[in-house]
């Protein structure tokens, strides 16, 4: 039987794929990568930009060709047997991984291609990235530290999915089974049916609550019944955690000791002072001291605002507030002063309706066109997938969406590479991603509805798969988001989150799911005049997870059980404004930093906004308005078709005339600019 992770043509096909499959195609092409790595690096071979880097560049897409359909299955059908199959995969991976960035002679061969006069600025972007990262891989080492760090790296890519399956399981363990429908008051209708859907599905009487971030977010802003918002808050805070009343099995702290360690000492082994430093090695940001100065001026111009939004809500309440009161006090507090909340704005933003205002949008920015297909293999009923055309009407990609909640899929919103984009050697191949978002689905036949704070997530996320699918750089390791500095890969996705607010966009991505009429213009003012709302509190929660994961990467040696504890309870003494009770354990669901990429880089949500809004500003000061002018042909072929060929400052300037400015962003978050501050 053929297996259907090993074929190299066309969309993966996920409906055949089955965990069995998973390790023995992992296996072939390691194997077969192993190969090719040892005729490269023979004796006889030359040391050529066609001998040695395309071999390699088209053999690592081969591997994420066949490894991310996988992982990608793992993160939204989990069960027990691909779980299985996919920790068992990853120290081979891990092991590869180390081995090929620990290898001289391929080191060698990559010194001497680029000691050549021969290659194009692309060319070199990609040779002196496999330079760089053969030295964070310690090719220079001694084979004891060798080993030793190929040990580090193995463990922690263990360690980094058994985080994320802690905290997928503990979430998934816990619920509520509600019996009076008096303890619901507040709770949003759609929320009740899915409620009591998940009730009559268990054999129940009333209603039962799971712990999915749509429930969640319903219950902590919507909920009038205070003790459900406190039993919600503290389940999700507590998280894979001690103070949590699911297993210990899924406590993270142990998990969380270890990482921290052994990432100190990875850095440590190839000459570096902290894992922050290591983790700034490839990122735009020069130094450790930089991005705490940025971050610690960003809290000091926020935290006052902050404390005005935090006086404000309390003010409003007649009460001191605890953690879960902010959100359900701050919806009442947004309806009084801006006649607005997100369940009287839920009706006029049906999923459909907004792709369609998005891809519209699009259209008009980049000259491109977003259509359905029908009949694709995929994992669920409720993926989709799309494809983009160009002005010409050449294929330029496709993307899958998965936008809804359910059991047994990761949590939260990200876009991944599926296939990457490849255009060489007679090789072409064009770039698919995955799109994925956990909103609420639909219920009882009504069509999925989002707030706008789903339709920002949306955009976001959609941003990060256009500079994945509208790269021209036929090299994989420079195409789209690869070889993207870190704390600029969100540039795009935060940039995207401006067309959200403007009324034209707004306009033509709306109707009500019943009648199809626009969102009236009163409703709109609205919407539009609440844009910076609780703006301090929302800013100074990012630097709070920006700080404490800065800090937590750059202490030698690094806090360890209670210390991490004591490390985010300064952090929250020196920035938040929210009281948080001693039974919080936050950090052991903080994915970002401990199962994802984010590690000494959350930071870089912030960094990348300065960017995103100040290229957004480029928009704005056209006197023919948002889509007048060529900014968004200049940003298109300045930012999203370069991906990471060229470097970013050098990208963004190209694309600006100037380097960034932080104005832009404190003016959009309603903070006020760098001048203003001055004067005051």
């Amino acid at each position: 039987m053929t297996n259907p992770l090993l074929q190299t043509e066309g969309l993966p096909a996920f409906s055949d794929i089955r965990p069995e499959h998973v390790e023995p195609a992992l296996k072939t092409v390691l194997a077969e990568n192993r190969a090719i790595v040892d005729a490269v690096t023979s004796e006889t071979a030359e040391a050529s930009w066609e001998t040695v880097v395309l071999p390699i560049e088209l053999m690592d897409h081969r591997l994420a060709r066949t490894w991310s359909p996988a992982s990608h299955l793992n993160a939204v059908v989990n069960n027990a047997e691909l779980r299985d199959v996919y920790n068992r995969c990853l120290p081979l991976l891990s092991d590869y991984q180390t081995e090929i960035g620990q290898n001289e002679a391929l080191y060698h061969a990559y010194r001497r291609v680029a000691q050549r006069d021969n290659l194009d600025p692309v060319q070199r972007k990609v040779v002196e990235d496999a330079l760089r990262d053969f030295r964070l891989s310690g090719v220079a080492l001694d084979a004891a530290d060798k080993e030793r760090f190929r040990e580090i790296m193995q463990r922690l890519s263990v360690l980094s999915a058994r985080f994320e399956e802690h905290v997928l399981d503990a979430t998934n363990a816990w619920s509520l089974h509600i019996r009076d429908a008096a303890e619901l008051a507040g709770l949003p209708e759609a929320n009740q049916a899915r409620a009591r859907a998940e009730a009559e599905q268990r054999d129940e009487d009333g209603w039962i609550l799971t712990l999915d971030f749509p429930t969640f977010h319903a219950v902590m802003s919507q909920a009038e019944n205070r003790q459900l918002r406190e039993a919600f808050y503290r389940a999700w805070v507590t998280r894979a955690s001690d103070q949590a009343s699911a297993s210990d099995s899924w406590d993270n702290a142990p998990v969380m000791d270890e990482i921290v360690l052994l990432r100190q000492e990875a850095a440590r082994l190839v000459g570096l002072d902290s894992y922050a430093a290591y983790s700034l090695v490839p990122k735009m940001a020069r130094d450790p001291a930089e991005v705490v100065a940025f971050l610690e001026k960003l809290a000091a111009r926020s935290r006052p605002a902050a404390a005005r939004d935090m006086a404000a809500l309390e003010a409003f309440a007649g009460q001191t507030l605890e953690a879960w009161d902010v959100a359900f006090y701050a919806e009442r507090l947004r309806r009084k002063t801006h006649a607005i909340s997100d369940e009287e704005l839920r009706p006029w933003f049906p999923v459909e309706r907004v792709m369609a205002g998005l891809f519209q949008l699009v259209e008009k920015l980049f000259s491109i066109r977003v259509e359905l297909l029908e009949d694709v293999q995929s994992w669920h009923d409720d993926v989709r997938y799309y494809r983009i055309t160009d002005a010409a009407g050449s294929d330029r990609g496709g993307f899958y969406t998965d936008l809804y909640a359910r059991a047994h899929k990761r949590g939260g919103a990200w876009m991944d590479d599926c296939i990457g984009r490849v255009d060489v050697c007679g090789r072409h191949v064009l770039p698919v991603a995955h799109l994925v978002c956990n909103f609420m689905p639909p219920v009882n036949g009504r069509p999925a509805l989002l707030s706008h704070d789903e339709v920002l997530t949306l955009f976001h996320e959609f941003g990060h798969t256009l500079h994945h699918l509208l790269t021209r750089i036929g090299y994989p390791s420079v195409a789209g988001i690869n070889g993207v500095a870190w704390d600029a890969v969100e540039l795009p996705s935060q940039f995207m989150e401006n067309f959200a607010w403007d009324r034209s966009v707004l306009k033509s991505m709306t109707g009500h799911f019943e009648t199809d009429e626009p969102l009236p213009d009163d409703l709109l003012g609205r919407l539009l005049g609440s844009r910076n709302f609780m703006s301090g509190m929302q800013m100074v929660r990012q630097l709070e997870f920006a700080l404490f994961d800065f800090r937590l990467h750059s202490m030698d040696p690094p806090p360890q059980g209670e210390d991490i504890l004591a490390l985010l309870a300064d952090v929250r003494h020196e920035v938040a404004v929210v009281p948080y009770p001693s039974f919080n354990r936050f950090a052991n669901s903080f994915s970002h930093i401990f199962g994802g990429g984010y590690a000494a880089g959350y930071y870089s949500y912030k960094w990348a906004e300065v960017l995103s809004a100040d290229a957004f500003s480029a928009f704005e000061e056209n006197p023919d308005g948002l889509f007048g002018g060529d900014a968004g042909n200049r940003f298109l072929k300045e930012i999203l078709e370069v991906g990471g060929s060229v470097d970013a400052l050098t990208a963004f300037v190209n694309f600006r005339g100037r380097e960034p400015k932080i104005d832009a962003l404190l003016r959009h978050s309603g903070i006020g600019s760098e001048e203003q501050a001055t004067a005051a």
